[in-house]
């Protein structure tokens, strides 16, 4: 008796938190540009400082270096999403050093964390071991570049409608490979890993994202016409690429958890842990939508 109120509980805790991140998915989604930037340069922080946590770098001189790349980072979006659409480019081509420092900014925030996070690591040398070191340089790869993703696919012509397939391959496959996998699940892709995963679930999954896809796709047909030459198949298709992408990454979350000993990465969102834990998957499959539809629309 007193298990089923634990669980009912549970499972209520974990449904207004959905609720609420929905509508604040939504929100940002409808309203886009500085919104939408606005979120994502929060929910990036709140995920770096998750991921640096996980080292105990979060608090440390490597970790600040770590959030001010990331800054950088956001500047130079910002710069490239709202500041450049409204500059005569060939006035700004004349300024050739602005013009060589934008063109290679990303390179130049690439080199610049590489070469502050090894400052810190020689000269505080031996207060950081090679892991977290390694974890400052990786949570810019794993966790910045991927978000901005988000933002990216919903700048593209048609985005309003793309950047849904983010979701589509992250939360809609993860509920559908949840479903099937608890009805059919008995063959196990990574016991040691994911006891509870199954092959059966995996394939509800992308089939479950593939169809959610093509349905969002035909609701929608005469406004995604305006951008793209076939929506329903490229929608089907990058729903069913993206939850393949998608349980990749959800395993890979749980690989680094798994060998840190922690259950969750946070406390942040009551019932589903921190913002990596909840967002794990969409790190992942962001950067494949903005792919499947820069290239194949």
């Amino acid at each position: 008796m007193g298990k089923d109120i634990n669980n009912d509980n549970s499972f209520m805790i974990r449904f207004r938190s959905s609720i609420i991140l929905m509508a604040v998915a939504i929100t940002a989604m409808v309203f886009g540009k500085y919104v939408l930037f606005a979120v994502i340069a929060l929910i990036t922080m709140i995920g770096l400082m998750e991921l640096y946590r996980v080292v105990g770098v979060n608090k440390s001189k490597a970790g600040a270096v770590g959030y001010v790349i990331a800054a950088l980072y956001f500047i130079y979006q910002a710069f490239t999403n709202f500041i450049m659409p409204e500059i005569n480019i060939g006035d700004f081509m004349q300024h050739t050093v602005l013009f060589n420092i934008w063109t290679n900014a990303l390179l130049i925030i690439i080199a610049l964390l590489l070469i502050l996070v090894l400052a810190v690591y020689v000269l505080t040398f031996p207060k950081y071991n090679s892991e977290q070191i390694t974890m400052v340089v990786f949570g810019f790869f794993y966790v910045v570049m991927p978000l901005m993703y988000i933002f990216q696919t919903r700048q593209l012509s048609g985005g309003e409608y793309a950047v849904w397939l983010i979701f589509i391959g992250s939360w809609g496959s993860d509920t559908m490979a949840y479903v099937v996998g608890r009805k059919l699940g008995k063959t196990k892709i990574a016991p040691k890993l994911s006891p509870k995963k199954s092959l059966e679930g995996l394939i509800g999954g992308i089939i479950g994202a593939a169809l959610i896809g093509v349905i969002f796709a035909i609701i929608f047909k005469s406004q995604l016409e305006e951008s793209f030459s076939n929506p329903i198949l490229l929608f089907g298709l990058t729903g069913a690429i993206g939850s393949v992408v998608s349980q990749i990454g959800d395993m890979a979350a749980s690989a680094i958890k798994r060998n840190k000993g922690i259950k969750d990465y946070g406390t942040l969102i009551p019932g589903h842990g921190g913002i990596l834990d909840r967002f794990d998957s969409v790190i992942f499959i962001a950067p494949i939508v903005y792919f499947m539809i820069t290239v194949f629309a």
